[in-house]
């Protein structure tokens, strides 16, 4: 009998039965219950007080949660992170399809150099990135300097200290170190990509173009998903750039609620609403995390629905016809 039991456990898969399997998640759920779990259960209970961080704290309720709603002070940040997106998640995507598509069509000496380059703005401290910017971008800094050299002194600016374009000016920043990512996660997923495709679409009359469109763009699909959502919470949690080259300002110009977040709980001693926004700024970023992978698996189920064209229906239906 006991021989014939251990066979048993023996056939089984590894993590069978399932109690066994809850046994190897068990300390890493532990940990992650202790070190995410608990201060964000203990973030949404003191968003829930008016409280300086020393005297007794007072309960509000979802005052500090109307108040998100109803100040534009508190607004501010949030519509300031979501312009930034278009810096850190957009033009970062954008350039990095087409940086990919260019270096995986035409064969290129030294890839591995422009690799290293690209990637190089990513394993940079960002407090060295806002100090590099800072002074790049400052009245006498390399831009400025760059731009009176050649005759356009009228657009030499503190780049950094003017309310229209402080933004923009840190938004590039982004843009400059999130693009590198996305150039190295599209060239590791068009590698991926059958020659035979292209080669179709060449004696379909197909253009650069179209072969970008028709065969790169969907067969990049889950790599695009991977950069979106990692450039989406970079740009939505970005402090240390913003404390470096701005601190906020001028004025409230580049507040985004990371900074809002340090910038009430330490220094104005408003805890209670600077955990409020602490809760708001992580629903964001869950909710926008979820849509862009919903919106990937949608496209990934649309193809895989028998009888669509080119779904996996198709494949096997076709290796079915190929074996009988």
């Amino acid at each position: 009998m006991r021989r014939r039991a251990g066979d048993r456990y023996r056939r089984q898969a590894p993590g069978q039965p399932r109690a066994v399997g809850y046994l190897y998640v068990l300390p890493a759920l532990l940990l992650y219950a202790v070190f995410l779990l608990f201060p964000l259960g203990q973030t949404a209970w003191l968003s829930l007080l008016h409280w300086d961080g020393l005297t007794v704290a007072t309960w509000a309720g979802a005052d500090n949660y109307r108040a998100l709603l109803a100040d534009p002070s508190l607004r501010g940040p949030f519509l300031h992170a979501l312009a930034l997106l278009l810096f850190y998640a957009a033009l970062p995507v954008a350039l990095g399809l087409l940086l990919a598509s260019a270096l995986s069509r035409f064969r290129v000496r030294g890839m591995t150099f422009f690799r290293t380059v690209l990637f190089l703005p990513q394993v940079l401290a960002m407090v060295v990135v806002g100090v590099a910017w800072r002074s790049i971008l400052g009245t006498d800094g390399l831009l400025n300097d760059t731009l009176r050299a050649v005759g356009l002194d009228s657009l030499a600016r503190s780049w950094l200290g003017d309310q229209t374009w402080a933004l923009p000016a840190v938004g590039t920043v982004g843009t400059w170190v999130e693009t590198g990512l996305c150039v190295v996660l599209f060239l590791a997923g068009a590698q991926r990509i059958p020659r035979e495709l292209y080669e179709a679409a060449r004696v379909d009359g197909a253009g650069p173009l179209r072969e970008f469109l028709a065969v790169t763009l969907p067969a990049l699909r889950a790599e695009i998903a991977v950069a979106l959502t990692l450039t989406i919470v970079a740009g939505l949690r970005n402090f240390d750039l913003i404390y470096i080259t701005t601190s906020g300002g001028p004025g409230n110009a580049t507040s985004v609620p990371a900074y809002e977040v340090y910038h009430r709980a330490f220094e104005t001693n408003e805890v209670g609403s600077a955990a409020a926004m602490g809760i708001a700024l992580t629903v964001l970023i869950f909710a926008l995390t979820v849509t862009v992978a919903r919106l990937v698996e949608g496209g990934r189920g649309g193809r895989d629905k028998p009888g669509a064209r080119g779904g996996r229906g198709d494949e096997r239906r076709e290796r079915g016809g190929d074996d009988s």
